[in-house]
């Protein structure tokens, strides 16, 4: 049965004790190539986790990866790139709104000094604009609660 081993620790375990990947390999009595495919995040046996454990002077449940740890920050990295659209999105919308607005008053202002005749397409304007801002908060604190 293949285990997923946290390559990043093993790596950076590695160059903290300044441990070439032969180095390594030799310690645990792995092939080298086995020590390159676990640091480039593929499977490892039992086996050879016990080995880098061994050779690390730690458990072997320090080198795998917690599939609960690993789904939570998924999600959370999952939750902030929607948290970030979202808030693009709503940038990008509030920068035309203001071009809007400009765009609206100066066609009202050449229709006519004494009525603003663009008024409804900037009320109903303004109502998307304040959905899409609530829509926007309501999503944020959503995410942000399922990233505790």
């Amino acid at each position: 049965m293949a285990f997923k081993a946290d390559a990043v620790k093993i790596r950076r375990w590695r160059e903290e004790r300044q441990w070439s990947q032969e180095h390594l390999a030799d310690l645990a009595g792995l092939g080298l190539r086995t020590v390159q495919r676990i640091e480039n995040g593929e499977p490892a046996s039992k086996d050879t986790l016990m080995a880098l454990a061994a050779a690390f002077n730690v458990d072997a449940s320090t080198l795998a990866v917690d599939p609960e740890t690993e789904a939570r920050d998924i999600l959370r990295e999952k939750n902030a790139a929607i948290r970030s659209g979202i808030r693009l999105s709503l940038w990008i919308h509030l920068a035309g709104y203001a071009v809007g607005i400009a765009v609206f008053t100066g066609i009202s202002l050449g229709i006519s000094s004494e009525y603003f005749a663009m008024k409804w397409p900037l009320i109903w304007w303004t109502t998307a604009v304040v959905a899409h801002a609530a829509t926007a908060v309501i999503i944020h604190v959503a995410t942000g609660h399922a990233d505790r």
